[in-house]
Formats: structure tokens, sequence, C-alpha cells
């Protein structure tokens, strides 16, 4: 059963937010210059401010229930999504999957452009059925009753798609978890997922580098993430600790999630609002806040370990489904050398791109875009 999905917030669930930012104790904190040690103190300050003075979250609000949003239940799990039916009587249904600490306002810009091409001087024919699911334990989609990491992810949504959906086949594309799910649909359930567009590289092949050039990607890969660790550690080892804060602290949660954003994104002079605007980071924290998913969204990381890691599974066998690539220069994932992507992926394209980071959706909207219509038409 699919249902129509409205996301009304009271303004008492509002105030009680603002006062809580209003109130934060910031004489208690050192203010250390810099991005270095974690989110800097003054744009922290700064954001919290505008924050409860002149954000606007009804503005918002209006925004998300301007598309066509909807819940349905699949294995005991309720999953909220956006749907966008194309104008093309011929259209491919096209999933587009978030990561963390991402949510479906990420697709907000790709949504009507691939839906509708010939609206922004494309062609009807062109256009895919898009559908845009809140991760479980995401957003506005419930959690499951424990921790489960992106493969068990990949088997509800592809339930989801085939079931719920009525989808017989699909594509689907994604960054971040977005990716992983994906690599797991196109691994477990290629029979119904037909081809993945992934815009960063999590899984890691079973039997490890080859060649020295790919030795020394991962070495340097380990090196590079010395920095990234910690955040991922806590949340794939005690979540729940870090929750019990994080539930009753905007800013805290503003915070832990404003670092990710800065950090791995392509920024002008170290600015993160020369990509981002005030409006959309807090939209994105809001959601994390207003439904409560701090805590089951981090699961994801505890369930990864247990499913075994970054890993594919010893007995492994390459990929088939075709498989675009979109690498993005500021990627805080680094792409490994081709040979070994190709002995995980069917690669059938790869594009090199000129600017962007991790949040390619955000960030090059127009670029990915490009790439999705390029890759999918072909397929």
């Amino acid at each position: 059963m699919i249902r129509p999905f409205k996301l009304s917030v009271s303004q008492k669930t509002l105030n009680e937010i603002y006062k809580k930012v209003k109130k934060y104790p910031w004489n208690n904190i050192e203010n250390i210059h810099g991005w270095t040690h974690g989110t800097n103190y003054n744009y922290l300050k700064k954001i919290s401010k505008y924050w409860c003075t002149k954000f606007n979250w009804k503005k918002q609000e209006d925004k998300i229930n301007s598309f066509s949003n909807y819940v349905t239940n699949v294995n005991g799990v309720k999953i909220h999504f956006i749907k966008e039916k194309s104008s093309n009587p011929k259209s491919k249904p096209l999933l587009l999957l978030h990561g963390w600490p991402g949510s479906v306002v990420e697709f907000f810009k790709l949504i009507p452009r691939l839906a509708h091409p010939e609206k922004f001087g494309g062609k009807k024919e062109d256009g895919f059925d898009v559908i845009v699911p809140s991760l479980p334990g995401f957003g506005f989609s419930s959690s499951t009753k424990s921790p489960i990491g992106p493969r068990k992810m990949a088997k509800i949504i592809n339930k989801f798609m085939t079931n719920n959906l009525k989808y017989k086949n699909y594509f689907a594309q994604g960054g971040d978890w977005g990716a992983t799910i994906s690599n797991w649909l196109a691994y477990d359930h290629g029979k119904n997922c037909k081809a993945i567009h992934i815009n960063c590289l999590t899984m890691r092949h079973p039997r490890g580098p080859r060649t020295n050039k790919e030795k020394k990607w991962a070495i340097k890969f380990a090196k590079d993430q010395i920095m990234q660790d910690g955040y991922r550690t806590q949340q794939a080892t005690k979540p729940q600790s870090l929750s019990y804060a994080m539930i009753d602290s905007p800013v805290g949660t503003a915070a832990w999630i404003l670092e990710k954003f800065f950090s791995w994104s392509d920024l002008k002079k170290n600015n993160i609002e020369s990509v981002y605007s005030k409006d959309l980071l807090l939209t994105n924290i809001m959601i994390y806040i207003l439904s409560n998913s701090f805590n089951t969204s981090s699961w994801i990381y505890f369930g990864r370990r247990e499913e075994g890691g970054r890993c594919f599974p010893k007995n492994f066998k390459k990929i088939k489904v075709p498989t675009a690539i979109a690498e993005f220069p500021k990627e805080m994932s680094k792409w490994p050398p081709k040979s070994y992507v190709n002995r995980i992926f069917n690669v059938a394209r790869w594009t090199k791109m000129p600017r962007g980071g991790h949040f390619a959706a955000l960030e090059e909207p127009g670029l990915l875009i490009k790439d999705i219509k390029s890759f999918f038409k072909k397929i």
C-alpha cells in the first residue's frame, strides 16, 4: 500500500529547537580559528544566529511538499520517498540514493530536470520516472529494529522498487552510501537493477590491490583517511553513546554534519557558502533533527562492519551490469587506478569532472545530470 505523505511540523516543535539553539553556551567552548580541529567556532555561531532569527523552515517545508511525497511499508519498515512520473510514455525508472549526512534534499535540482527534460531545453523522450527514497533509518523513513548495513538495505530497496512500485527493471544512481547500496543492487539484484551510475567508490575487491600503482593508491588512501576516521569509527562501534548528546543538541548535530560538508566539498577560499547556502545546510540538518534520525542514520556504519566492512565477499565475481563512474576532483574517497575498478565493475563510462566534490548532486547538479542522461540513454 502506498499513501501520500505531507510534512507538517508544528510551531511548538520549531520553537523548542530554536530555544535550544539560542541557549547554547558559547562561552564554554574554546574559539580555535579555522576548521582543522573540527567545525569552525565563528561559522557555527554565525549560522546558529541565522537559524533562530532568519531561517524560515516553513518555506523549506513547502519546498519539500511541492514534490509528490509518499510512504509505503517494506518488511515492516516505513519507506518515505519522492516519485516524479516522467512525461515520456516510454520512461525508465531511475532510483536516486543519498548517503550520510545527506537526505532527499540533495536531489531537488535533479528531480525535475531528469523527469521533465523538455521543460529545460531537452527532449521529452529522455525523461525518467525519478524515485528518491529516504534510506531506512534516515529522514522520514522508519528504522529497522536493530542496525543493518548497506547490503541488507539494498535488499529492502530492491523489494521497494519491484514489489511496492511494481518496476520489473530499473536504474540506480548514488554517492556515499547511495553508491554502496547501488553496488549491492548490481551485485545481488542484477536481475532487476540493470545499470548503475556512481560518483564515489566505497567498496573494495576482496583480493586487494595487485599492481604497484594500485598498491601505492591503497597506501595513500589509508593515510588520507586518518583524519576522517573519527566519526566513522564512532558510528561503526558505539553509535548509541553519541546519539544521547546529539538528540538534545541542535547545535551539536549541526556541528557534526557541517564539518563533513566543509571537508568533503570543492570550496572556494575555504568558504562553505561558496557552494551551499545557509538555508540549504540548515534544511538538511533540520531533517535529521525533526525526524529524530541522527541515531538510526548512523546505524548503517555499525551494520556495514557486521556485514564484513568495505570488501565484497571472498567468492566475489565481477559485477556484470553496466556501470558509469563520475569522478569528481574533490571527492574525499579518491578513486583507484582503472585497472582496480575494472576488476569490480563492468565499466561502460568513466567521466573525469572538471570540478566538484563528494556531494555531487548539490555541488554540480548540471554536470551530474548531463552524465546520468548520457549514460542511461545508451543503456
